[in-house]
């Protein structure tokens, strides 16, 4: 046996249109935490769907502890031990999260399923690894972050030694990334070999003992992270120097675009409500964050707002019309864009062409159907084109691309085209910069500060407490349903911000 737990030597993967893979060589030792780096499109979650048998490369070589191996499918690859934790998530909805973690592995007698044993060890696994979970709750009730929990947890039940992390923390609260390191760190101080997708330089950083840059789909370098810096990988990752820092003038709030008076929504999991009598405003010309543990309540805020779900309580005026009862269309064609959290469930029709993603809210304009309802083609293309090429989506067959084709990234920035392109008068931005490169990151900020500067209001969502304490002027606390303070950065530290996160703290919104 070699040094190398697995080896992916000269691997080239081909899509109708582009090269994702181009001659790519990954070398995973034993027991050690590997980073893979690169920007949205830049073939990484390609490279690990080949290893995890989901995808079979034209050219190259995968070797096992020294052995070449053939991954057909993703069953050889559990048989070799390998497990995958996906970006976005492969979990059967109406299943419970048990159902989920043991499909494929279930135990019967008699022709009956028996899952005593195998709740108990997921309960297990669950109290080790800090990774809580409801074993009886549908995956479609749960949060999101619950949901990366439950792919986790699959893993860890098959006992698999060599472990993929497709963007695990673009989910997870501060206190959540942080119990997450940890675990890993433990799993490979076991024996385990990890592979750890992430655009987070902070974590590849504290987790990672070496890390692969992939740019455009070629090979860039494989560096020790005790030899290099965020500064250096970022600038190896995208090609150029990348600003870190959120540069924006102080805002200068004026008119009352969205007010939020005694708000509350039922939860679809408690008797208690997920939101409760909750009361703010977002005015023109300001950024406004709410800021939370995921699971408090941001979720069912954010569907209040957009139509999503009904209020149990309270009204919403957008421009001092009352809006509570309109519908999601009326609401967007009042003024409100929504990025939503889960870009595939509420996003995009994933089946869907770019082009058509990229109209899917304004398709019945005028501008884009005629007198007869027919969609003008022309149209719709040259204007899916222009948003492509000014917010740099990368598909490989542009316009006409196959969303579902499309890095988790670059769906992403598709719909922050729409959304902004709509020219809102209230941008609700949830989790906007999840899944995507620091350059994108870089992007994105801007362009929120540029709807700000323009006298847009923005509502923000952020688990992100960089992005919390940087692009906001205000931040509303959220925590178990009701707002428990408001703050400018400013007068706030991120260790004072987490004691109210987490409940430790709270006072009377000003």
């Amino acid at each position: 046996m070699g040094e190398f737990a697995i080896e992916m030597l000269h691997i080239t993967k081909r899509f109708a249109g582009i090269v994702a893979n181009d001659d790519i060589t990954l070398q995973l030792k034993k027991g050690e935490i590997h980073a893979l780096l690169g920007e949205n499109g830049a073939g990484k979650s390609t490279l690990m769907s080949v290893l995890f048998g989901l995808y079979q490369p034209e050219e190259g070589k995968i070797y096992k502890d020294g052995k070449e191996v053939e991954i057909r499918n993703p069953n050889d690859a559990n048989d070799l031990g390998i497990g995958m934790v996906h970006q976005h998530f492969k979990l059967v909805e109406c299943f419970s999260v048990l159902d989920n973690i043991i499909l494929g592995m279930e135990t019967t007698k008699g022709g009956l399923l028996k899952k005593d044993d195998a709740r108990k060890k997921v309960m297990e696994l669950s109290k080790r690894y800090h990774l809580q979970v409801e074993p009886d709750a549908l995956i479609e009730d749960i949060t999101v972050g619950m949901q990366q929990r439950t792919e986790i947890l699959k893993m860890l039940y098959r006992d698999n030694e060599i472990l993929i992390f497709d963007e695990p923390t673009a989910v997870l609260a501060v206190q959540e990334i942080a119990e997450l390191m940890q675990i890993m760190k433990g799993l490979a101080a076991e024996g385990k070999s990890i592979l750890f997708i992430s655009h987070k330089l902070n974590e590849i950083m504290e987790v990672a003992d070496r890390c692969t840059i992939l740019r455009k789909g070629k090979y860039v370098g494989t560096v020790d992270i005790k030899d290099t810096t965020p500064e250096k990988l970022s600038a190896m990752m995208v090609g150029r120097d990348v600003s870190f820092k959120v540069n924006k003038k102080p805002a200068k709030p004026g008119r009352v675009v969205l007010d939020v008076s005694h708000m509350s929504v039922a939860s679809n999991r408690h008797k208690k409500d997920a939101v409760h009598d909750v009361s703010f405003q977002v005015k023109s010309g300001e950024i406004v964050c709410v800021a939370g543990i995921d699971g408090n309540g941001q979720t069912e805020l954010i569907y209040g707002l957009s139509g999503l779900e009904p209020l149990s309580n309270g009204t919403i005026s957008l421009n001092g019309q009352d809006v509570t009862r309109e519908s999601i269309r009326r609401r967007s064609i009042l003024g409100t864009s929504h990025i939503p959290e889960d870009r595939h469930k509420h996003g995009l029709v994933l089946d869907y062409s770019l082009e058509n993603n990229i109209v899917l809210e304004r398709y019945f304009e005028p501008e884009f159907t005629d007198q007869f309802g027919l969609l003008k083609r022309k149209e719709i293309r040259e204007y899916a084109q222009r948003l492509i090429e000014e917010y740099d989506v990368r598909s490989g067959q542009g316009a006409i691309s196959v969303t579902r084709s499309m890095s988790g990234g670059n769906q992403q920035k598709a719909i922050i085209a729409r959304e902004i392109d709509k020219n809102p008068d209230l941008l609700i931005a949830v989790q906007p910069t999840r899944g995507v490169d620091v350059g994108a990151i870089e992007f994105i900020h801007k362009q929120l500060i540029a709807q700000r500067d323009a006298g847009k209001a923005v509502l923000l969502v952020s688990l992100e407490l960089d992005e919390v304490m940087d692009v906001p002027d205000r931040i509303l606390v959220m925590y178990e349903g009701e707002l428990v303070g408001e703050f400018k950065p400013e007068e706030i530290t991120i260790e004072e911000l987490g004691l109210y996160m987490t409940g430790a703290k709270r006072r009377e919104q000003t």
